[in-house]
């Protein structure tokens, strides 16, 4: 009977991390586009959780192109904060250290006059 040490695994080359949004940023990002959807202002969103940013992409139609982009971006959260708001057109709208304020220029889309 021979005794074969075992075969140590390859060794692989580092994967990258992803960011993603925790429960409780995609909590305060859901309850804004809940409501939204509700005030029949969005209708469909998509993410996606890259190496170096997760971006929440809100949409008013599917085959559109996004009305904006809600970013994380770890890498700026000692400078000007890690969450922003993008526009369709690619200029940020908001950026800060706290999620809830920097949604807040998305909410007051919500506040109509009423007649």
């Amino acid at each position: 009977m021979t005794i074969q040490s075992p075969t140590p695994f390859p060794k692989s080359q580092h994967i990258p991390e992803k960011v993603a949004f925790d429960r409780l940023e995609l909590g305060v990002i859901l309850g804004l586009y809940g409501r939204m959807v509700a005030a029949g202002e969005w209708r469909d969103y998509g993410m996606s959780f890259l190496k170096d940013v997760a971006v929440f992409s809100v949409f008013r139609h599917t085959a559109e192109h996004a009305l904006y982009r809600i970013e994380k971006r770890p890498k700026l959260r000692n400078r000007q904060g890690m969450y922003a708001v993008v526009g369709m057109d690619g200029q940020v709208l908001k950026r800060g250290h706290d999620l809830r304020i920097v949604l807040r220029v998305l909410e007051r889309k919500l506040i109509r006059a009423i007649d």
